[in-house]
């Protein structure tokens, strides 16, 4: 999402990423923004990277076609050699449904669930149409990829317990008590659904270095990102949202997420600068 990418930047991060101690390489979706398209992207690092799995957090099923969005997703899970796993969201921004023509009405978790429902029977091989053969390719993992429910709020966990393998929320101010929170929901309404202990995953951005610069950082990405949302708020919010600071500071706030049964936390980076990057795999050896 940062403003100087471009594809040898993506290829140089995927390849890092790849070499190690990481567990996946995720990215998000924006259409009324400057970042690369979600689906071709997902062909490059399936290209870029032979270990790491590959995580969409999160793809808005309401943004596309599900049929179309099925069959990419499959392409991108055959030619990563089953590597895929997909996070899927309502979206929270109104402009990126404009975009696309598609309608607000849909940005519920049931349009949503609809849509999963589609894309599932795409990934079974049945025919959603007349047509002579079913839509393919067909994924490597039996059934299509993994799915997780990007979600922060406990009505969405308790809904997507039905299709959803786990989720993939985020934080913004690092509240483990809080996050822990929202995992026992997703805890107990997998329980109650009868499925496996769901993938408890979590994100927030970062912003590596000493002193005052990580801070400077974090504020310069959030004013860029955040773009639909009033400056002065970002400015407002920008002193406790995601994490700035060194290893130690690092590994302290994984060491948190880590006692509350996290399984996974997603860092979202606010510079392209590679060398943050290598310094936050220094930190990730210690809980690979």
């Amino acid at each position: 999402m940062e403003p100087d990418v471009d594809g040898a930047v993506l290829e140089q991060w995927a390849r890092i990423v790849d070499e190690g101690p990481f567990s996946s390489l995720c990215w998000g979706e924006r259409i009324a923004f400057g970042n690369p398209d979600s689906l071709t992207l997902l062909g490059a690092v399936a290209a870029w990277t032979n270990r790491v799995r590959l995580v969409t957090t999160v793809v808005v099923p309401q943004l596309h076609d599900p049929v179309m969005l099925a069959k990419g997703l499959a392409t991108g899970d055959m030619l990563s050699g089953g590597r895929l796993t997909v996070g899927i969201g309502v979206g929270g921004r109104k402009e990126d449904y404009d975009a696309v023509g598609a309608d607000m009405e849909t940005q519920t978790m049931r349009g949503m669930a609809e849509r999963v429902e589609i894309m599932k029977r795409v990934w079974a091989g049945d025919k959603v149409t007349e047509s002579v053969l079913p839509v393919g390719p067909s994924p490597v993992q039996p059934g299509g990829p993994p799915l997780l429910v990007g979600t922060i709020g406990p009505k969405t966990v308790r809904s997507a317990a039905t299709w959803a393998g786990g989720m993939a929320g985020t934080t913004l101010d690092l509240d483990v008590a809080a996050q822990n929170e929202l995992f026992d929901v997703a805890r107990a309404a997998w329980r109650d659904a009868g499925k496996p202990k769901p993938h408890l995953a979590t994100s927030f951005w970062f912003a590596m270095g000493e002193g005052d610069e990580p801070r400077a950082q974090m504020h310069r990405h959030l004013r860029r990102y955040m773009n639909w949302i009033p400056a002065e708020f970002v400015d407002a919010m920008a002193p406790t949202t995601g994490w700035a600071g060194n290893e130690d500071d690092l590994r302290d706030v994984l060491r948190a997420f880590e006692a509350i049964g996290t399984d996974e936390i997603h860092l979202i980076p606010t510079s392209t600068d590679v060398d943050q990057l290598r310094r936050v795999a220094d930190v990730a050896k210690d809980f690979a």
